[in-house]
């Protein structure tokens, strides 16, 4: 196998072991999670289900949205061929599956910090250093990732169509995604259970932290990253 495919396969599913790590960390803080999977974690928190598995049913979600997004577009411009695109679309899914097994494997080492607290200041120290490490890993872990090309994580996915398909940014379209996220967890959480679930600090601070440890991360590395893997001269 060639080395610069052998890096950018190690660099892409080392980028989704730390993107999961992460993820996992944001829930384990009890400040509120991050606005991709607020949704699902207030669903498996209010109903007592799984989190890998509610996450998983949500990217399948985002990956059907994309294939309807993406088979429209193809009706429209019938000159360009979407035959590959809905391919990595369709990939989304078996990548779906193990991505949230590791969000299940690694639940299950580190305890939840908010289990047995008086209130949300309790262990705030330990709980803030946990929700910046989480932070730090999201945007690593998706700026690694991403930069290889392959496929990508659903909850991208869905932005980068969304962001295609309306002609607008792909920053501002990520922020307009996460807004609704926020206000559909907001609703669930009030409806359903009478208060907010996975919504706090650790959501706003994911919002406008995870963004700039990327432009970080690829500000340091990405250019290395990027010649090892064969992603630029």
């Amino acid at each position: 196998m060639n080395k610069q495919i052998s890096y950018r396969i190690f660099f892409y599913v080392l980028g989704l072991l730390i993107l999961a790590l992460g993820l996992t960390l944001n829930t384990k803080a009890g400040l509120g999670v991050s606005p991709i999977i607020s949704v699902s974690y207030s669903v498996a928190q209010i109903f007592g289900l799984n989190f890998g598995n509610t996450t998983m049913f949500l990217y399948c979600v985002f990956v059907l949205a994309q294939l309807v997004l993406h088979g429209i577009q193809w009706k429209l411009h019938p000159e360009t061929d979407y035959r590959f695109v809905l391919l990595m679309d369709v990939l989304q899914i078996p990548l779906s599956l193990v991505f949230t097994r590791f969000l299940n494997l690694f639940g299950t080492f580190f305890p939840d910090l908010s289990a047995g607290a008086a209130g949300w200041t309790d262990r705030l120290p330990l709980r803030l250093v946990v929700l910046l490490l989480a932070i730090l890993c999201t945007g690593v872990g998706a700026a690694m990732s991403l930069s290889m090309r392959i496929v990508p994580n659903p909850g991208d996915g869905i932005v980068q169509t969304l962001s295609d398909c309306t002609h607008r940014s792909v920053g501002f379209t990520k922020n307009c995604f996460d807004l609704c996220n926020i206000t559909l967890t907001i609703l669930l959480g009030l409806l359903l259970s009478g208060h907010l679930v996975g919504i706090g600090l650790g959501t706003v601070l994911a919002v406008v932290g995870v963004g700039r440890v990327i432009a970080l991360f690829q500000h340091l590395a990405g250019r290395k990253i990027a010649r090892l893997s064969g992603m630029a001269a």
